[in-house]
């Protein structure tokens, strides 16, 4: 029989255990007295003879045989085989449980899809719960020691009433080997399909509603006797037996108190009884035996489930709910709540506390903030994620202008192209106007002028170089040296700017256009010496101070 306790630890408080040791029935003493007695007997019959019977030269052999047990035996691994084992068996226990078939579904289905107050009407709801019942006895029977004692035979069932004697014929004149508890869902699942046809049952999804409720039922049993068919692997079991009980046989000699003259290490005291040896096969073995009792939760141990009890309920609160409870309802009337907007039920003197405690309104809720931090902010004054540059990052542009040569020379022109949220890219050139000193585009430069076509003006592939103003300079057939112009001049005028292809310098009064940037040309001509009159058309000068020993900037970045 189960044994109940859960009220007796309702509440937890200092020593809410203790009443519940001095139990006995379903205790831990109850199943373990006879082993720790066995135990202890024979550990205190080899202390004894130790004493007072063996020679001396005995008892030196005795006790190297002691020491030697006593270093082995923790080679066991009690703890890691029992642990895993007992989890298997506690998991494996539960889910029986829930497996019980339990008929309270399937009653209230039959109750709310048999229609008929007739009496063919309650024939069809009784015969079909009793169906039911019928299919979890004789599962039970063949599980349970304590429901095959109650009915060991299948007269024994009729008799009982839950089978006729003409579905006894029916049922063993069906020959099959197998356990045949599924019968009695079969008769269920004709007779619902006939009372579909006399209109008991009204529509097909009442009838669906019936078979679904049938086959969880069903299922529930199929799933209790295949736990009983397969049960945990054995040679588990007999490992974790095996290696508890060589444990202790090791313990009853390893465990053993030697003689302190003897001078052998931890053994200077004799206390002559083991109590931590006497704790540890308590818990040991008693966990063992844990597993022993709800392996089989279908026997007849303290804590085995009640299933004669659960027949007996189960068959007494269907038949009441398909029977004398179909189409029974109590009057219809208001409730004492009916006006009440905010309805509370009352409570009594020992419960008021609770009416003081405040409801739980969420972990934030007594949370503050400052003032300040709950001002909503304008969404235009938030800078929000620009998209990330499919080319030369600018940082990697910063780190070659900040490690560039001295002022005046290419790298200072070059440290006048910083611009936020640019991008190089090799294949853009165009003019931007930047001050030279303060690096920034708020100057009077003015835009660049408008670059002729390459068919037209001084880029045209007839002309031999550029010509530009008296303060630009001019660009001449000869070498770079007579057509540079002076870089105090080039400087005030304007400088080269490496940008992306989509993005153009800013100036004094607006950025320019495609149109006005003209035509992106190579400048890659520019490394060469003297190399102006084999140099492709271009559309702006070369960059004061040029030093044809530099490499290409453009290139420079974007190998960095």
């Amino acid at each position: 029989m189960t044994v109940t306790y859960t009220a007796r630890v309702a509440n937890a408080r200092f020593g809410g255990f203790y009443k519940l040791l001095l139990l006995w029935r379903g205790s831990i003493y109850k199943l373990l007295y006879k082993e720790f007695l066995a135990f202890f007997a024979t550990y205190l019959g080899l202390s004894l003879t130790y004493r007072f019977v063996l020679a001396e030269d005995q008892k030196r052999y005795f006790e190297k045989l002691v020491i030697y047990c006593n270093n082995y035996a923790n080679l066991i691994p009690v703890s890691f085989v029992l642990g895993f084992y007992v989890t298997l068996v506690v998991n494996r226990w539960w889910s029986q449980y829930t497996c019980m078939p339990m008929p309270d579904r399937l009653m209230c289905t039959i109750s709310g899809t048999v229609h008929g107050g007739d009496e063919r009407g309650r024939l069809y709801r009784r015969t079909l719960m009793r169906y039911g019942s019928l299919s979890a006895v004789l599962l039970l029977r063949s599980i349970s020691t304590a429901v095959f004692k109650r009915f060991p035979t299948i007269d024994h069932v009729v008799e009982a009433g839950f089978m006729t004697r003409e579905e006894r014929k029916k049922y063993e004149n069906l020959s099959s080997s197998y356990n045949k508890y599924w019968i009695p869902c079969v008769w269920f699942t004709n007779l619902a399909a006939q009372a579909r046809k006399e209109g008991r049952v009204r529509d097909n999804c009442a009838l669906k509603m019936l078979m679904e409720e049938l086959n969880h039922f069903r299922a529930n049993c199929s799933m209790l006797f295949h736990y009983d068919w397969i049960s945990v692997p054995l040679v588990y079991t007999q490992v974790v037996t095996i290696a508890v009980y060589s444990f202790f046989v090791a313990c009853l000699i390893g465990r053993q108190f030697l003689d302190p003259a003897q001078g052998y290490e931890g053994h200077d005291l004799d206390l002559c009884v083991p109590v931590f040896t006497l704790l540890q096969f308590f818990f040991y073995v008693g966990w063992l035996k844990v597993a022993e009792q709800l392996i089989n939760p279908f026997g007849e141990d303290d804590d085995d489930f009640e299933t004669n009890l659960l027949i007996d309920r189960n068959f007494q609160v269907s038949m009441m709910a398909v029977d004398e409870m179909y189409d029974d309802l109590p009057l219809l009337e208001k409730d004492r709540y009916w006006d009440a907007s905010n309805p509370r039920a009352p409570y009594t003197a020992a419960t008021v506390f609770l009416l003081h405690q405040p409801s739980f309104q969420g972990s934030t809720f007594d949370m503050t903030l400052p003032k300040e931090d709950m001002q909503f902010q304008p969404l235009e004054e938030i800078e929000e994620g620009l998209e990330p540059s499919r080319h030369v990052p600018l940082h990697l542009l910063n780190r070659l202008l900040s490690a560039g040569p001295a002022p005046g020379s290419f790298g200072r022109r070059l440290s006048l192209l910083r611009r936020k949220n640019s991008c190089v890219s090799e294949a853009s050139t165009s003019y931007s106007c930047l001050c030279q000193d303060t690096q920034s585009t708020d100057c009077s430069c003015g835009p660049p002028a408008r670059r002729p076509p390459l068919s037209e003006g001084p880029f045209a592939p007839e002309q031999r170089g550029w010509e530009g103003g008296e303060e630009a300079g001019h660009w001449a057939t000869g070498s770079h040296e007579e057509a540079l112009p002076e870089e105090s001049d080039l400087a005030q005028q304007s400088q080269v700017s490496l940008l992306h292809p989509d993005s153009a310098a800013p100036v004094a009064g607006g950025f320019p256009s495609p149109q006005d940037t003209g035509p992106l040309v190579d400048t890659s001509f520019l490394l060469q010496p003297g190399a102006a009159k084999e140099s492709p058309a271009r559309s702006s000068p070369p960059s004061a101070g040029y030093r044809p020993w530099l490499q290409n900037p453009i290139e420079e970045e974007t190998t960095a």
